[in-house]
């Protein structure tokens, strides 16, 4: 499949999404898939190696977590964390489509960072920032959102950036189908959080369940 296929294929998973992505906005995005695929061949990024597999698994993936965030943000600017960004998913995906949300991606491992760094410098990308930490031992301003996208269960994911929420921040967690067993995890280890939305992503191309879960302090409710 060619870059102009895989393009086809962006834009109308874009459409039907309803994102209203611009001509360069989708060649960033193009060009990010080609920088993952030829990294991936030598810093093992994603387990991932086909392109075209790569769009739907990952690009379109994170393409489905625009609209909350965008519903969230309500035309306000956003800081945001996301957190074992990996690659830079959902993360880069959330810079190139959003330039009002600031996104900051943290990963443990050296080469994933370094690689973020990279994307960021190579595209233009003034929102996207990289940092090589584990996040629980992080110095950073704290964020309006933390995201991940099958980072950790929801009770450790919660527990090690909560240092980083500013007050009335949200974490925004993307995970496949409903998971139950974390939900009771999270009820027991931290009753003083409250889930209160459990968002279902629509995929375009992707066969498979994705959900959104929206958490925040009890406290900061109403």
């Amino acid at each position: 499949m060619t870059d102009l296929d895989l393009r086809a294929r962006l834009a109308a998973a874009a459409n039907t999404l309803s994102l209203g992505l611009t001509d360069h906005q989708l060649d960033r995005l193009i060009a990010y898939l080609g920088l993952l695929s030829k990294w991936n061949k030598v810093y093992n990024l994603t387990a991932v190696r086909d392109p075209e597999a790569m769009l739907t698994q990952h690009l379109v993936d994170s393409l489905s977590v625009i609209p909350p965030l965008r519903r969230h943000a309500a035309g306000q600017p956003l800081r945001l964390m996301d957190v074992g960004s990996g690659g830079g998913l959902p993360g880069v995906v959330i810079a190139i489509c959003d330039p009002t949300i600031d996104v900051t991606c943290v990963d443990t491992v050296g080469k994933k960072a370094f690689f973020i760094a990279q994307v960021a410098a190579e595209l233009g990308l003034a929102n996207l920032h990289a940092e090589h930490s584990r996040v629980e031992q992080l110095k950073i301003a704290p964020f309006d959102v933390i995201t991940s996208r099958a980072f950790a269960s929801l009770a450790d994911f919660t527990e090690w950036t909560r240092m980083h929420l500013k007050p009335g921040a949200v974490w925004a967690a993307m995970k496949g189908q409903h998971p139950a067993e974390e939900l009771e995890e999270l009820r027991r280890r931290a009753p003083e959080l409250a889930v209160f939305h459990v968002e279902q992503l629509d995929v375009p191309g992707l066969d498979a369940q994705r959900c959104l879960l929206w958490i925040r302090p009890e406290a900061s409710i109403g």
